[in-house]
């Protein structure tokens, strides 16, 4: 079974990770208050599979920072390049937006900004508090990225308290500096610790994507390494490559390989854990959150 795990194998896309088209009235709706507010999301600028079905619930990740990212991974499909200055005024604008979706769980993340001293570490935090401020009832995610190693930059998201830190390894330890650009797995690692360090009662949260050379068990030698980290939420799906110009599949794992990582995860000691071929870091976030909360209340007792 191990050997046939590591295989490479390209092939045709599986039935179960073919997605149904569904723009009715509430993608739509969506789809214009995004522009008309000129806010990013990560939905369409990664060209997720689950835009569909979370903007038809009105749920949507926010991408703040623009919408020109200053890394090149080989996995990402948003634009590379020199990024525009900053929008002082964004994080009311997506306040607003929340406000406007009645969304009970906004999910915010970013492009990389290393052009930014604290690689724009201030507006995230800015746009925690405006959330919050217009929407009291509302809980804030953030997906951020590195800060390259500024845990000054790291200490500002977490003196806003949002109620989920997240920073994505987004692969396993070998494949990590082929996969990514700039990013250093042990970087992420101490980012994830160090938040818990600072707020030990903000839950910590990783993501990894599978298909891109790795084995079924460094997938759970790198869910050790978050473990050990006290990261408390890890979501693992299937890579599907946006365009021709990035990363080759290397492999399709079965739904079945999928139920097994959350066994394993949650043997661990993972609070919660989301894995599934069409699984994507803020897929499904504000059940994750409930489902992490009714865990923590159990270990408790």
């Amino acid at each position: 079974m191990a050997s046939e795990r590591s295989k490479v194998t390209r092939e045709r896309k599986p039935e179960w990770l073919k997605v149904k088209l569904s723009t009715n009235e509430n993608y739509q709706e969506l789809k214009k208050m995004m522009r008309s507010k000129t806010l990013h999301t990560v939905c369409e600028e990664a060209r997720c599979p689950n835009i569909y079905e979370c903007w038809a619930n009105r749920t949507a990740t926010f991408m703040i920072l623009g919408d020109i990212c200053t890394r090149a991974c080989r996995f990402c499909a948003v634009k590379t390049g020199l990024p525009t200055e900053l929008d002082l005024a964004e994080p009311e604008r997506v306040a607003e937006a929340v406000e406007q979706m009645g969304v009970r769980h906004a999910v915010v993340t970013s492009v990389a900004r290393d052009d930014l001293q604290d690689g724009g570490a201030a507006i995230f935090a800015a746009t925690i508090r405006a959330i919050r401020k217009r929407n009291p009832f509302t809980s804030v995610e953030v997906l951020i990225p590195d800060f390259m190693g500024n845990w000054e930059a790291l200490k500002t998201v977490m003196d806003a308290k949002p109620d989920i830190l997240n920073h994505n390894i987004e692969t396993v330890k070998r494949r990590s500096d082929r996969v990514r650009s700039k990013a250093k797995y042990p970087r992420s690692l101490e980012l994830l610790k160090r938040a818990k360090e600072m707020q030990p009662q903000i839950p910590t949260k990783s993501s990894i994507m599978v298909g891109v050379g790795e084995t079924f068990a460094e997938v759970v030698e790198a869910m050790q390494d978050l473990r050990a980290h006290d990261v408390d939420i890890v979501t693992i799906g299937q890579y599907l490559q946006p365009t021709k110009k990035h990363l080759k599949i290397e492999r399709y794992y079965t739904p079945d390989e999928f139920a097994e990582w959350k066994e394993i995860g949650l043997k661990m000691g993972f609070s919660h854990v989301e894995s599934g071929p069409l699984v994507r870091s803020s897929y499904h976030a504000h059940e994750q959150v409930q489902s992490a909360q009714k865990n923590e209340q159990k270990m408790a007792q």
